[in-house]
């Protein structure tokens, strides 16, 4: 056994039995919770490193852990996950998963979404603002009609 999972509020623990587990609602899944808010292939564990990491499979409910909405994250002892609002503590020990020394360091994704892929990837060119001309003179546009329901629009310097 690799570790479980203690429903938070009471209940029986799931033992953890292999070091990749399918969480959802099929009978398919290796871990089958059978909540109809719980997607038929919720999540995916698997432990690596020592350490088990948790990966949302595009669920329509979500993944947490303590409180926090992930789509791939470490998971350590005695962090609570949450799949869809079913809350569960993660117990297990690193050691006993082959782990060696403090876990690695996890990038954060805070500002994941503050960029395009094509400027992360330092593809995308620079935008510029765009000065005003000061020669420039404004337009008008007079809109007059020809024919019932037709416009036509002319351009007029002021």
């Amino acid at each position: 056994m690799y570790g479980e999972l203690v429903p938070v509020g009471g209940g029986d623990p799931i033992p953890l039995l292999k070091k990749s587990l399918l969480i959802g609602r099929r009978e398919s899944c290796d871990i089958v919770l059978r909540f109809s808010n719980v997607s038929a292939h919720h999540c995916q564990l698997t432990v690596s490193a020592g350490y088990w990491h948790v990966r949302d499979l595009q669920s329509r409910n979500g993944v947490k852990v303590n409180e926090v909405r992930v789509t791939d994250k470490r998971i350590d002892p005695g962090d609570v996950l949450s799949v869809a609002k079913h809350k569960y503590e993660v117990h297990y020990s690193p050691i006993d998963l082959g782990a060696v020394g403090p876990p690695p360091q996890e990038v954060p994704n805070a500002d994941v979404f503050g960029k395009s892929l094509l400027e992360r990837a330092g593809l995308e060119k620079r935008k510029f603002a765009k000065t005003p001309d000061p020669d420039a003179k404004p337009t008008r546009y007079e809109i007059t009609t020809d024919e019932p329901g037709q416009l036509r629009f002319k351009n007029r310097p002021f």
